[in-house]
């Protein structure tokens, strides 16, 4: 499943330019020195997948935790039911359950925090910056988290943060170069798919947790093909 983070990032890299396109169009990179920029964005990019990482290790350890009680396949069912059902789900119903509510605090410091940065041209100005953008409210974010603690491992959950990070890394740095590399009809298009690619990933995340028993798309649990093993012996 670890692909499918990455195929994310690239699809959604369309919507994080909409939504944290203006914190890289403010970056203060160099103007007159080609090397020098491509550095600043690569200090950037750098503190996104740090802090994508980290809150792929945390969620990580909570499907780690799950797994430890036996509950990996109905953690994998439950989440691909709810990447489904945040796509189904019309957002003014999700708006009347303001979960991110007890957190306003931390994401004003936050905020105030990447402000004061945008005002510095220091080499870990640009890393800082990236680290606090990667911690901002998102739904993409929040739908690959998800695929984070379904992984069941904390480093299996870490790595698949950290490749939805490496999926958004072209789009988000032709964004700092170039601000018309698409039309607007062409990046509405392509918006349009990522609805369906969050429905097959949810879709996916059910086979994986009903253990079919067809390779690869739907394995059977462990415990059976010990079982089926021991039982040739």
């Amino acid at each position: 499943m670890l692909y499918s983070a990455l195929i994310f990032g690239l699809l959604g890299s369309f919507h994080c330019v909409g939504m944290c396109g203006p914190i890289a169009f403010m970056l203060p990179v160099s103007r007159d020195n080609k090397l020098k920029k491509f550095f600043q964005v690569f200090l950037y990019h750098g503190g996104r997948l740090l802090a994508y990482s980290i809150i792929g290790l945390a969620f990580g350890i909570v499907g780690k935790s799950l797994n430890l009680f036996g509950l990996q396949q109905q953690l994998s069912i439950l989440v691909g039911i709810l990447m489904i059902a945040a796509i189904l789900i019309p957002s003014e119903k999700l708006q009347k359950y303001n979960f991110s509510k007890p957190v306003f605090k931390i994401i004003g410091k936050v905020k105030s925090s990447m402000g004061a940065a945008l005002k510095k041209k220091t080499p870990d100005t640009f890393l800082t910056i990236g680290f606090l953008n990667g911690f901002l409210p998102c739904g993409l974010v929040y739908i690959a988290v998800f695929g984070a603690v379904a992984s069941g491992s904390f480093f299996e959950g870490s790595l698949y943060m950290l490749l939805f990070g490496l999926g958004t890394i072209p789009l988000m740095t032709t964004a700092v170069y170039s601000k018309g590399l698409l039309s607007g009809v062409a990046r509405q298009r392509i918006r349009k798919l990522i609805p369906v690619f969050v429905v097959l990933m949810g879709v996916l995340f059910i086979l994986r947790g009903m253990g079919l028993g067809i390779p690869y798309l739907s394995p059977a649990p462990v415990t059976e093909m010990v079982s089926a093993s021991a039982s040739c012996h």
